[in-house]
């Protein structure tokens, strides 16, 4: 017979107290393990202690021109726009390059700091950190359009649907903290460069857009505007219920855990994202030096400020893109503009880091999808030297690094007289890709996730530490 007696006796009430004590350690046992699949590592880590902890990818969207930036050639100076010999394939159709006129850089390009490193005038910021950095000349890719490009250089891959080399690290590495995610990209581009296809979906780049302003959302439908956190919290426990009793029936599915994670994940970012995006806590000094507020620099400013705040609390993996560098005509007046807007932000960025000791642990990577070519395009027909720009290039050109075991104020590769072919130290994006993952301390070759019966890595079948620039 039941007893209903409403007043318990003690040892009823130690029973009671014991299992709520269990139900609770078997929450935090529950959470605990959802995390640690979440964030499991896929790659398997060296037998040497990692040089870097984290990214951040500066993603220069367009193609700079290294030939004006970092690469200049006195056979194109000297030939300036006198017909040069093409070094393409005849079968190869130009357009507005017929001519094949030499294009000189569009402002001296000097040696700078103690290394001699060259950059343009157009970069005195970035002159004035050469020393920091290690200046990659010998880059190659393997396609000339933007999208494939752009492609290849985040996924390793231009035709296939791939995950982006940022959820590839927060696979191998997960997340250092729980309240935000392992990969965030700021003012990102199509969602290939941020996506992790084949990944678990926590791994994909979480998009951010800086708030230049109170009516701008950093992360749309981050906040609810008609619910407080207790009823948020209310609502998602009975989704999450509702999301696992489908998991069970469908005996397990990896988009529907991707979605449970991310659910809560998001949750968990509506307390640190609006303290991170909110730029009122850093000093007056640090705001000038990126150039917060400036007429040219503010958006490069404050993305570039973000990225530095993100991954200082915790972000594995941060992507800002700055896009603006398909000069086809008139490089002369639109190179300088996004020089303008885009070497104050970089350069304080790289400063900062160091001023605050994360620099040695933080790999800061500066680069477009491919260069430009040395000769002029017109595609007008009837423009001026002057007003020419010059086409795409991915046979040859100039990236960079700083910190996270890199070379300080060291350059590495050649290219010939003509700036179009590698002839020394080339690095392929597969290569870079590689060193990347050596220096987060994890083999490239043993980065792998099964999918459609083989195993895939960022790299493919191809790339090489590049062993040259390792400090």
């Amino acid at each position: 017979m039941i007893n209903f007696n409403p007043i318990p006796n003690r040892r009823q009430c130690l029973q009671h107290a014991a299992c709520g004590f269990g139900t609770l350690a078997l929450h935090d046992m529950l959470h605990a393990a959802a995390r640690e699949s979440a964030n499991a590592s896929g790659g398997r880590v060296l037998d040497v202690t990692p040089r870097a902890k984290r990214v951040i990818f500066l993603f220069m969207a367009g193609g700079p021109s290294q030939m004006d930036l970092f690469d200049p050639k006195d056979y194109i100076r000297d030939k300036h726009g006198e017909a040069i010999n093409s070094p393409l394939d005849k079968n190869v159709t130009q357009v507005g390059t017929e001519k094949f006129l030499a294009l000189g850089a569009m402002a001296p390009v000097k040696p700078r700091g103690q290394s001699g490193m060259m950059i343009s005038d157009l970069m005195p910021n970035l002159a004035g950190i050469a020393d920091d950095i290690c200046l990659l000349r010998g880059m190659n890719a393997d396609n000339p359009q933007h999208a494939s490009a752009t492609n290849q250089f985040h996924t390793g891959s231009f035709t296939e649907v791939r995950p982006s080399m940022g959820s590839w690290i927060s696979y191998g590495l997960g997340t250092e903290n729980q309240n935000l995610p392992s990969f965030m990209t700021i003012h990102p581009g199509g969602v290939r460069t941020y996506g992790s296809s084949f990944l678990p979906a926590i791994h994909q780049g979480t998009a951010l857009t800086v708030p230049l302003d109170n009516k701008t959302s950093p992360i749309d439908n981050l906040k609810s505007v008609s619910a407080t956190d207790a009823v948020q919290r209310k609502r998602m426990d009975m989704t999450q219920r509702m999301n696992r009793q489908l998991l069970d029936e469908l005996n397990g599915d990896a988009n529907m855990e991707g979605m449970i994670q991310n659910m809560e994940l998001a949750f968990r970012m509506q307390t640190d994202t609006p303290q991170l995006v909110d730029m009122s806590n850093e000093s007056d000094e640090t705001l000038k030096m990126y150039g917060v507020g400036g007429k040219d620099t503010d958006k490069n400013a404050r993305a570039c400020l973000l990225a530095r705040k993100l991954s200082e609390s915790g972000v594995r993996f941060v992507q800002v893109t700055m896009d603006g560098w398909d000069h086809h005509g008139d490089i002369r007046g639109n190179l300088p503009k996004l020089c303008n807007q885009t070497d104050q932000p970089v350069a304080a960025l790289v400063k900062d880091l160091k001023q605050r000791g994360l620099l040695e642990d933080t790999l800061v990577l500066w680069s477009g999808e491919f260069g430009r070519t040395p000769w002029s395009q017109d595609l007008s027909g009837t423009a001026p030297i002057d007003k020419h720009g010059r086409e795409h290039q991915p046979q040859s050109f100039c990236a960079w690094m700083a910190g996270g075991g890199v070379k300080p104020g060291f350059t590495y590769g050649e290219t010939d007289e003509m700036g179009f072919k590698v002839i020394e130290g080339k690095i392929h994006i597969h290569d870079l890709h590689a060193t990347m993952l050596h220096l987060l301390g994890i083999d490239h070759t043993r980065l792998t996730r099964r999918h459609l019966g083989r195993d895939f890595r960022l790299t493919d079948v191809y790339g090489s530490v590049v062993k040259e620039i390792l400090a």
